[in-house]
């Protein structure tokens, strides 16, 4: 009996312990309660709630925090967010936005697939664009190119890069959420941001004089300025023996430039979005 009472005095003594400690923490939680401020709250519930980073901030909470507190006055900066997010912004601080930004998309600037680029040595190390780049630069000899590993695939929040299957990878614009992850993450700068409309692509990236860029790849462009020389108001400029194409100035002899390249690199962009089929390795 008196091992029994013992037992019932313990188990009473526990009960009534965890609960004036329960009532302890809920009256604490209460008084010492830091109210959220409401501006914080409401812009919070603008953002998509990602918490990738794209904006400069560590989250999502800490970018309205800054917005709220009149710390950061560019409201634009959740680029994933859209213009929903910033015209919600917008009105909740009450500041007139610009909602005709054309929206940014990554792209993986390089065709040198594994039947139209050469390659050094077979790299067997760990599957990411990083740990490869390492070993001489990576396996493949243009050293600027596409690793196609998927170290982008792995830092993409919206599962909008693929593997193409013949060692590239690509980006599904329709996903693309802007938050330029997979261009951070790139070893070899081939992932640029470029326009949603944008009209034609210069899809290489190689920096090396043209004779060797042949060498090591079909596709790469070789520096020899005829898109820039017979279409001059075209847009097209070339640097460090790379065409890059001006998105701002899109004058005749655009699509002429195409049909010139002898390389081919140059493509149109909604062509390359329709055309290409993925083989997820």
């Amino acid at each position: 009996m008196d091992e029994i009472l013992r037992i019932f005095w313990g188990f009473l003594s526990t009960v009534l312990f965890g609960g004036l400690l329960g009532l302890g923490l809920a009256v604490a939680s209460k008084k010492l309660k830091v109210e959220k401020d409401e501006t914080v709250e409401a812009l919070e519930n603008a953002l998509p709630g990602l918490n990738c980073g794209s904006c400069g901030y560590a989250g999502c909470s800490s970018y309205a925090e800054a917005v709220a507190e009149k710390k950061d006055d560019d409201l634009s900066k959740c680029k994933p967010g859209g213009p929903e997010s910033l015209a919600a912004i917008g009105k909740i601080m009450g500041i007139e936005v610009d909602l005709n930004a054309t929206r940014m998309v990554a792209y993986v600037h390089c065709m040198g697939s594994n039947d139209k680029t050469s390659r050094s040595f077979e790299y067997e190390g760990l599957t990411d664009c990083n740990a490869a780049s390492l070993l001489f630069g990576g396996s493949k000899d243009c050293k600027y190119g596409c690793l196609g590993l998927g170290s982008c695939i792995n830092v993409c929040p919206a599962n909008a890069i693929e593997k193409t299957g013949d060692g590239l990878v690509r980006v599904k614009p329709e996903l693309c959420i802007s938050c330029g992850k997979c261009v951070e993450i790139c070893p070899n700068g081939v992932i640029r941001m470029i326009p949603e409309d944008a009209d034609f692509i210069v899809a290489c990236n190689s920096k090396d004089k043209g004779k060797d860029t042949k060498a090591k790849c079909s596709v790469g462009c070789i520096g020899c300025k005829i898109c820039e020389k017979k279409f001059p108001e075209a847009g097209y400029k070339v640097q460090d023996n790379l065409s890059i194409i001006q998105y701002d100035n899109r004058g005749p002899g655009r699509a002429d430039a195409v049909q010139k390249c002898p390389v081919k690199c140059i493509i149109p962009y909604a062509e390359r979005k329709s055309n290409e089929t993925m083989e997820v390795e």
